[in-house]
This record gives C-alpha cells, sequence and structure tokens, in this order.
C-alpha cells in the first residue's frame, strides 16, 4: 500500500448517526460519529472517535471530543432519547473496547441550545461505583457496594472440588484471606422501566472471583437523572445459572 493510499484511508469517516431534535427547537438535527479506521483494513477497530451535531435549521456542524481515553475501540453506536425529562433528545454514545474484559465507553451528552453538556461519563462512574468482593467461610462471597450500602451474599458450593480445594479446607473453613474483582461498565443500555417517555440507563459491572474468566454474575444498577446527574435508582445483583 502507497503512502498516499494509507493516508487516505486514515481519513476520518462516519461510523454512525441518528436522526432527532437534540438543540430544542423542533427542527431535526443529524447526529453521528466519525472515526479514523485502522491501517488493517479487515480490522473492525477505529481510533479517534467523535461526536458532530449537524444543526437541522442552520446546517452548521458542532463537534465534540470524546475522552482520549475512551474514543477508540469497536461498534461505536449512538442512540437518541430523554433521559432528563425536558422532552428533548439527548445523545447516548457507546464503544466497546474489546479485549477480554470487555468494557465500554459510555457518555450521555445534552445539546439544548447548540450547547453541548456532558451528563455521564463512564470514567467517573467507574470511579464511583465500586464494590468489594470478600470470600467467606463455608463456600460464599459476599459483594458489597459502597455506593448503595446493599450487600450480595453468593452460594458457590456448587463450583466443584477443584476450584474450592484452593481456597478452602474440608471444614469449609478458608485457607487464607481471598478478594475478587469489580469491573467497570460493560453493559450501558437505554430502558424505559415505567414507561413515561423519559428513559433510564442500565450499567451492568462484571463481578468476578480468582481471574476474570470466573465471573459470577453481574451488578446491575439502573440510573435515572434526578436533575443534577444520573443516580442509582434500583441496584440488582444478576448471578449466573449452573
Amino acid at each position: 500500500m502507497r503512502v498516499n493510499e494509507v493516508n487516505q484511508y486514515r481519513q476520518p469517516v462516519i461510523v454512525a448517526g441518528a436522526h432527532g431534535d437534540v438543540n430544542g427547537d423542533r427542527i431535526m438535527d443529524y447526529v453521528f460519529l466519525t472515526a479514523v479506521k485502522s491501517v488493517d483494513p479487515s480490522s473492525p477497530y477505529v481510533e479517534q472517535i467523535t461526536l458532530h451535531v449537524q444543526d437541522g435549521a442552520t446546517n452548521r456542524v458542532h463537534t465534540i471530543s470524546l475522552n482520549e481515553n475512551g474514543n477508540s475501540g469497536y461498534n461505536p453506536t449512538v442512540f437518541l432519547g430523554d433521559f432528563t425529562g425536558d422532552g428533548i433528545m439527548d445523545i447516548l454514545i457507546s464503544i466497546d473496547s474489546g479485549g477480554s474484559g470487555a468494557f465500554t465507553f459510555d457518555y450521555v451528552y445534552s445539546f439544548v441550545n447548540n450547547e453541548a453538556k456532558k451528563l455521564f461519563d463512564f470514567d467517573q462512574y467507574n470511579k464511583e461505583n465500586q464494590y468489594t468482593v470478600t470470600y467467606m467461610d463455608f463456600f460464599k462471597v459476599n459483594v458489597h457496594s459502597p455506593a448503595t450500602g446493599k450487600s450480595y451474599l453468593l452460594d458457590i458450593s456448587d463450583r466443584g472440588a477443584e476450584y474450592l480445594s484452593q481456597i478452602y479446607y474440608q471444614n469449609g473453613k478458608l485457607k487464607q484471606p481471598v478478594t475478587g474483582m469489580a469491573d467497570g461498565v460493560s453493559g450501558f443500555y437505554p430502558v424505559d422501566l415505567d414507561r413515561d417517555g423519559v428513559y433510564e440507563i442500565q450499567a451492568y459491572q462484571q463481578i468476578s472471583g480468582l481471574y476474570q474468566a470466573d465471573s459470577f454474575g453481574y451488578i446491575i444498577n439502573t440510573l435515572k437523572w434526578d436533575g443534577q446527574k444520573f443516580s442509582i435508582w434500583q441496584q440488582w445483583f444478576a448471578l449466573y445459572g449452573h
């Protein structure tokens, strides 16, 4: 591949888009994401993902940069819906990180009066929503959410003798203190649980044991706009069946 062909291939292209009134003038706007594709034409990986809003009334394009640590990945998508209850559509962006963690980079923006305001940022959310995963005596694991004060007690007695013998004596007592791990957001979905036309968000965070693939299930936080920020409205633990 010649140099000029590489440069041409590395120009930003539109990778996702949606139409809706996001500035509140009741005229349809075009919201789209651009990205630079990988040098490898067969790779779906994209970089420098950037948000743009084309004002339907003036055709002027407004450009909003995303976090540098969350603007590349796979399958970037944009969803428009009212998350704040003001009757104007907001912008939800999700990007798959790829890799074993399978995290997502997620954002919600308001664009009322052509002013971009970030309502949700995955990085800030992950810092505020961490969990302790503590193995207990007699084949139990305690998952605690400091943000809500809730705890979830998991029974892992069916994990198999080989697995359990690493952690427990035959009498069910821990051999030593053991902790698991909690991931950042790995699923971010608009939902309208109370069917009032205003969307909530369900954010999934994987809870694992001794290693990443040793997953117990997910903490699912349903987030609702409280006038200032997205706060946790409901919280569940979704446990894998056996």
